[in-house]
């Protein structure tokens, strides 16, 4: 008898503080909403800019691979044009 009524104890003790660490989670929810509501702003302006670096970034390294295959593209077709034009007549 004395154990179940130590489990009863027990039960009532968590369901006590997991009720309370609740209600701190949710008071502190609310009572940093307006915290929250301050720096939506310069979180949106933070992100606008990452994601405008990153495309500038992106970008350029587009830019720079080009810029590589140009000169690529045109020797190979230097050396390969000719070939590729006897063996079409053939």
């Amino acid at each position: 008898m004395f154990t179940l009524t130590l489990c009863a104890f027990l039960f009532l003790v968590v369901c006590v503080f997991g009720a309370a660490a609740l209600a701190l989670k949710i008071m502190l929810k609310i009572a940093l909403l307006p915290l929250k509501l301050l720096f939506l702003p310069v979180i949106a302006i933070v992100l606008i800019i990452k994601f405008a670096i990153l495309l500038a970034i992106g970008v350029a390294v587009g830019a720079v691979i080009l810029a590589c295959l140009i000169p690529l593209f045109i020797l190979f077709l230097i050396f390969v044009g000719p070939i590729l034009l006897i063996s079409a007549l053939t």
